[in-house]
């Protein structure tokens, strides 16, 4: 069975970028151009197998969605990583605590991007 890989960021570019790098690997990509628009896709496909987020993005950024994940019980089990700019301590720290099981910071080494969504997807 493919695994599907949910993408959440508000640049069209940085998700192809990483849908290019993932499907490379035989995931399925599914896109979204906000935490808003992940929380609606996520409803919609529950065999989402990875989430990689970026945090700041409008509507809802990528530490709100994974906050309202965890308050409301969704998705527990589904590993995410969040690919962003900053690499601020206190929002590493404040993501991991909200259920974040890592951090990539852009631009991203394709290969290690790989690599984490191979480890957390098998």
């Amino acid at each position: 069975m493919t695994k599907k890989i949910l993408i959440v960021d508000d640049s069209e570019a940085i998700r192809q970028q990483v849908n290019f790098t993932l499907a490379k690997g035989g995931y399925e990509i599914i896109e979204a151009e906000d935490g808003r628009d992940a929380m609606e896709k996520m409803r919609s496909n529950d065999d989402i197998s990875l989430i990689i987020s970026d945090v700041n993005m409008p509507v809802m950024t990528g530490l709100e969605m994974l906050e309202a994940m965890k308050a409301e019980g969704s998705f527990p089990s589904v590993p995410i990583i969040m690919l962003t700019t900053v690499g601020i301590t206190a929002l590493i720290g404040r993501a991991k605590k909200a259920g974040a099981n890592g951090w990539l910071v852009k631009p991203f080494n394709p290969d290690h991007l790989v690599a984490a969504a191979e480890r957390l997807t098998s």
